[in-house]
């Protein structure tokens, strides 16, 4: 978790030097969310969320140097600089989508290559509160239902669809009950342990033949939509204090800890001082890694495939494209 908080911190810092560029959705404050999921599901397992993805690509094996390389739009980018922050992907997860609520049904196709292999594999499907509107998701779980796919169904409450309220774009706010017959459960989504316990209950019910299950996991960003939205518009600078100060995962965690005299603080300290040197040295190779030639703009449009003309824009414009 605190990984991911740095890497975080760090690519809000860079957003605002302009290093990083287009758009950039943080994911400070969910950590035990992607953290507690990442601990309860099998290496092999698929998981697929949407556009708020840095922390799923590390917990699912992405390279800290290769993640902050991709949000700064370098060559030796986890997705060659072509994906930013929103596009990330491993061999096990499966993006990061910027349209709202596609990663969904994404996610049941995911799973019905798991139901078709019989590999006992499942897919971790998640989507936010303001894609649970999508009507979409209702079709896919629909679907996931009838066919009884190996899926767990994510959603992160973190309070707002961008920049709206539940209470202003939601009459059932009870997101764990949106699969009508398909089973959910409420989660404290700033709590690693709950999130941890619920997932390997999930995925336990997955695995035994008994169809997909919805997870709703409450919890809170502490940032804008992105970094380029004005979040004082819908939501007070105190609220976001009361649940830093209440509610937040690393803190709460780190209490846990010493309260049970499984570290002390000094080690705690140690632990983060290194993380944060892992951060600053993934920035530095970022920065100091080139961008993608223009030459190379169509590149890995196919897999193992010789090198071949792709068309342009218009007639005179000469592409290329190689694996």
């Amino acid at each position: 978790m605190q990984t991911i908080r740095n890497l975080e911190l760090k690519a809000k810092q860079l957003f605002d030097q302009n290093v990083i560029r287009g758009v950039c959705h943080l994911y400070a404050g969910q950590e035990a969310c992607a953290v507690g999921i990442n601990a309860a599901i099998k290496a092999t397992d698929r998981l697929i969320t949407g556009y708020r993805c840095h922390a799923f690509t590390l917990m699912r094996g992405g390279p800290l140097r290769a993640i902050v390389a991709e949000l700064a739009g370098r060559k030796t980018g986890i997705s060659k600089g072509r994906g930013g922050s929103m596009h990330m992907f491993t061999k096990t997860f499966y993006g990061g989508y910027g349209v709202v609520g596609s990663q969904v049904s994404l996610g049941a196709g995911l799973a019905l290559a798991c139901k078709y292999q019989e590999n006992n594999e499942l897919c971790v499907c998640v989507y936010g509160d303001g894609a649970a509107n999508q009507g979409q998701v209702a079709e896919t779980m629909n679907m996931a239902a009838l066919w009884k796919l190996p899926i767990i169904f994510v959603c992160e409450n973190n309070k707002y669809a961008k920049g709206t309220s539940m209470e202003r774009c939601t009459v059932n706010r009870n997101f764990y009950k949106r699969g009508d017959i398909i089973p959910g459960l409420r989660v404290d989504g700033m709590d690693i342990l709950c999130v941890r316990e619920a997932t390997r209950f999930a995925s336990d019910h997955c695995r035994t033949g008994k169809g997909p299950i919805v997870m709703e996991l409450q919890t809170y960003r502490y940032y804008g939509h992105h970094q380029l939205d004005n979040e004082s518009m819908y939501r007070s600078v105190d609220e976001v204090d009361e649940v830093r100060r209440t509610r937040d995962p690393i803190s709460q965690l780190e209490g846990y800890i010493i309260r049970n005299n499984l570290a002390i603080t000094e080690e705690l300290r140690q632990i983060d001082d290194e993380i944060k040197k892992d951060v600053e040295e993934a920035t530095r190779f970022a920065i100091r890694s080139p961008e993608p030639l223009v030459e190379e703009l169509c590149n890995h449009i196919y897999c193992n495939h010789p090198m071949q003309d792709v068309r342009g824009i218009n007639s005179w414009a000469k592409l290329k494209s190689g694996s």
